[in-house]
Parts: C-alpha cells; sequence; structure tokens
C-alpha cells in the first residue's frame, strides 16, 4: 500500500482510540475543566465564523465534530510515513513524537493563529496533560498501523503473509504432518 494513503488510513483508525482516550480522562476532569474538547469547540467556532451555526441541530454539531476530528486524523496521519522513514526509529516512537508535533503545531500554532482557540499556554493544565495524552496514544497507534499497512506488499509484512498462496499452501502441509513432527 502506498506508504501516504498507509498514514491516512492509520491516522483515522488511530483516532478511535484517541478519542476513546480523550472522552476516559475528560470526564475525570475536575468540573469547571470539562468544557467541551476542542474537536468540538473547533466546529462549533469554525460553523459560526462561516454563518452556519445557528442552522445545525446538536445532533449535527455532534456529527460535524467528530467526522472533522476523523478526518483531521486521516489528514495528518498521511504525513506519518516519511517521519517514520526519515527518523528510522521505531514505529510507535517515531508515531509518539509526530503525534506530539501535530499537538504542538495545531495547538501552539495554527489554531491559535487563526483565533480558533486560545494558545494550549492559557487552558488549564490538567486540560493540557488530557490533549498531550491523546497525542500520545494517537501517535504510536498511527505509528504502528502505518508501519504495518504501508508494508502490506512485502514479503516482510504479517499482514500479507496469512493471506499469500505460499502462505495456505505451507500451512495446509503443516496440517498433514503427523504430530511431533
Amino acid at each position: 500500500m502506498n506508504r501516504y494513503l498507509a498514514g491516512a488510513l492509520a491516522g483515522a483508525i488511530a483516532t478511535v482510540p484517541m478519542t476513546w482516550a480523550m472522552n476516559r480522562m475528560h470526564r475525570r476532569l475536575p468540573r469547571a475543566e470539562r468544557y467541551p474538547l476542542p474537536p468540538r469547540l473547533i466546529t462549533e467556532r469554525v460553523s459560526a465564523a462561516a454563518g452556519v451555526a445557528d442552522d445545525l441541530s446538536e445532533r449535527q454539531h455532534k456529527g460535524l465534530a467528530l467526522s472533522a476530528h476523523y478526518a483531521y486524523g486521516a489528514a495528518v496521519g498521511a504525513g506519518c510515513a516519511p517521519v517514520i522513514r526519515a527518523t528510522g526509529a521505531p514505529p510507535v516512537l517515531a508515531g509518539v513524537g509526530y503525534g506530539l508535533a501535530v499537538w504542538g503545531a495545531s495547538y501552539l500554532g495554527w489554531i491559535p493563529a487563526l483565533r480558533i482557540l486560545r494558545p494550549a499556554t492559557e487552558h488549564p493544565a490538567r486540560r493540557v496533560a488530557m490533549m498531550l495524552a491523546a497525542h500520545v496514544v494517537w501517535g504510536g497507534a498511527t505509528g504502528y498501523l502505518t508501519a504495518r499497512l504501508s508494508r502490506w506488499n512485502t514479503p516482510a509484512s504479517p499482514a500479507r503473509a496469512a493471506w499469500t498462496d505460499e502462505a495456505s499452501a505451507r500451512a495446509a502441509r503443516r496440517m498433514e504432518e503427523p504430530a511431533g513432527v
């Protein structure tokens, strides 16, 4: 599989455990810090700026926030493969670093620069820690999945081996051998 496509698919899939982790940690924050999570805040502000926020139902706001979150995970996930390749680090470690870089570029970079949200430095420390941890989850999962998916067409891929004719033939021969041989 093309490594950029693998990264995009991995980023979208990795958004599942990231979202789960964010929601779990969010529930543990003090009540005053449990305001909506960034995907919701970002989509609310962008839809308000576009003049459509008032036309959306609560269900549509939630769907838009979730859709945008997964789309962003896929879009930035596409950039993970070159990072893994350039660093030579183990994919999970490179992915964690990449996830933290995505957090920094987003919450200290373009999001406050466009005046969508205040920079992370102006949010409560526990919320910042929650988002950093969520990006560690996303980055590690994205790194791992990118490495696995991008090697689909190589003999080294553990996923591919199970689907090839030669692997099936080896498995069939093993089943025909007497026990203990």
